[in-house]
């Protein structure tokens, strides 16, 4: 009994058996793991729209575009690592994997106090540049200051889960994410319902969750040096692991800062609106982060995939895992867009108590709800290609999607539908132009992956 629980948490080999079956059974555990990350932020929605009001609700949706547009760096560090771990143990090449762990410990830590010291005092001064309403500006700036103050163990919980995930143990960080979850819903309710902390008492629970997740990570990677080497001397600065680390993973943070600047922008479109669309973006945007989970795990199992067997040496086995992957992916969110179809008002009745918020938020989710299929295209095969070391790609393409498509046209839409009785144009403009952006971005991806540059991006 007790070798079969600890076969559970072993490392999966994906250079061997079927693709299809490695694939699912390592995005199983992940999708579970991104649900209960995911319910940190839906937790703190529903706790401050329940206690506290709409205005608190739109205060922490509005922090969330900034917030994300500063974990760039991390984004990058937890890419580069996992796609180096990934190459490195499917070569089973010790020495270079024990130095890029290493090197990813230690770069967090540089970030992680960059991010303490310079960005925690621009957090106002950007909140009145995006147009913040004055109603929620105090709670949007308290929230960030808190998160900010707690940025470590954020951000070593998720670069030392892109090391697990490299290494094929998609399952121990579920269970650690989980034990921080149950922590993060009893801290907020307490906090908030009970101490009447406000957005302040979700922040600061989930700064506490998050910690206690990234000190799990690090006692499980101290039980792996069967695999690697966690000595003092591969934490110290290594120019070239740290630079390939960067090279490889800063292309997939400047993704997200694209993504996440197109967010801040649109989010000032939508902050003119006013509180009720703000509110309705939300709400949307929780219950697109559900939606989005299976997309984003399945790009994930195949980055891991993908690197494995590229460091084997196995790119046909490649071919075959990102069809077999991609089809999978596409059957799972066809089946959520259904879900969001049939079931729209009473997910949205989940956050708020107001009949007109769940009414406009359900419709909107409409709009979006068949760009799930197009995202699940997109994700699954920008994962080959990052797992394969072509990170440029993917970011050239979330430019495209995102800098010349979805922002103009989120303006160009809201300009040309302006009247006396809309004089800001329709709000509708803000989820038209991003499901036209996805559907895009999916047939671009298609494009690029059938072209076969990323085949010739492994590390040497």
């Amino acid at each position: 009994m007790l070798s079969k629980f600890k076969q559970l948490f072993a490392q999966v080999d994906m250079t061997e058996g079927r693709p299809w079956e490695k694939i699912v059974a390592f995005t199983i555990p992940m999708l579970m793991g991104n649900i209960a990350q995911q319910l940190y932020n839906t937790v703190d929605s529903i706790v401050v729209g329940k206690y506290v009001g709409d205005n608190a609700l739109a205060a922490v949706g509005s922090a969330s575009p900034m917030l994300n547009l500063l974990l760039v760096l991390f984004v990058g560090i937890s890419m580069g690592a996992s796609i180096m771990v990934s190459q490195y143990y499917g070569s089973r090449d010790r020495e270079n994997l024990s130095k890029t762990i290493g090197s990813s410990i230690t770069l967090t830590a540089a970030a992680s106090l960059f991010l303490m010291v310079f960005c925690s005092m621009l957090i106002r001064p950007v909140l009145h540049i995006l147009n913040t309403p004055d109603t929620i500006i105090d709670w949007c700036a308290s929230y960030l200051f808190i998160l900010l103050m707690g940025i470590a163990g954020l951000a070593y919980y998720n670069i030392l889960c892109g090391i697990l995930r490299g290494l094929g143990d998609s399952l121990s960080a579920l269970v650690y994410l989980l034990v921080a979850t149950v922590i993060n819903i009893i801290l907020d309710v307490w906090f908030v319902a009970g101490f009447h902390m406000g957005v302040a008492g979700v922040a600061l629970a989930t700064v506490i969750a998050q910690m206690i997740s990234a000190v799990l990570c690090v006692l499980k990677l101290q039980r792996m040096t069967h695999l690697f080497d966690l000595k003092p001397e591969y934490l110290k600065p290594d120019k070239e692991n740290m630079t390939t680390v960067l090279r490889l993973g800063l292309p997939s943070g400047i993704t997200q800062a694209i993504f996440s600047l197109a967010m801040v922008v649109v989010q000032s479109l939508t902050n003119s609106f006013g509180e009720m669309v703000i509110a309705a973006n939300v709400i949307i945007m929780r219950v697109d982060g559900f939606a989005m989970m299976p997309n984003f795990s399945f790009g994930t199992a195949m980055t891991t995939y993908s690197g494995q067997n590229v460091g084997a040496k196995k790119i046909d086995r490649v071919r075959e895992g990102a069809k077999q992957g991609t089809m999978i992916a596409v059957g799972t969110s066809a089946t959520i867009t259904g879900i969001i179809l049939l079931f729209g008002p009473y997910l949205m009745a989940i956050f708020t108590n107001t009949a007109e918020l769940v009414t406009l938020s359900a419709n909107m989710m409409k709009i979006l709800a068949v760009g799930y299929i197009a995202m699940a295209v997109t994700q699954s095969l920008s994962g080959i290609m990052r797992g394969a070391g072509d990170t440029m790609t993917p970011m050239w393409i979330s430019m495209i999607t995102t800098v010349a498509i979805r922002v103009p046209l989120a303006y160009g839409i809201a300009a040309f539908t302006r009247t006396e009785a809309l004089p800001r144009g329709r709000y509708e403009c803000i989820w038209i132009s991003l499901l036209i952006s996805w559907v895009l971005g999916a047939a671009i991806t298609s494009f690029c992956y059938r072209l076969g540059h990323w085949k010739k991006k492994a590390l040497k």
